[in-house]
């Protein structure tokens, strides 16, 4: 897909514990293991729609080229 606008890195903030197994999922998905630990992924609207499910857990930047 064309319309990726590079990479976004991904940083979880707040602790999975206690969260609905889907959002413990899409974290694992992610490639997120620890807290504070930042994983890359290209700005595609795949990893867009998982960054939105689990928002409130992550903090997500855009990595300059």
């Amino acid at each position: 897909m064309a319309d990726a606008q590079g990479q976004i890195s991904i940083v979880q903030v707040r602790s999975a514990i206690g969260r609905k197994a889907d959002q413990k999922a899409t974290l694992k998905a992610l490639g997120i293991r620890r807290l504070h630990r930042p994983v890359v992924h290209l700005n595609t609207p795949q990893i867009r729609g998982m960054v939105f499910k689990v928002a409130h857990l992550v903090k997500v930047e855009n990595v300059q080229s």
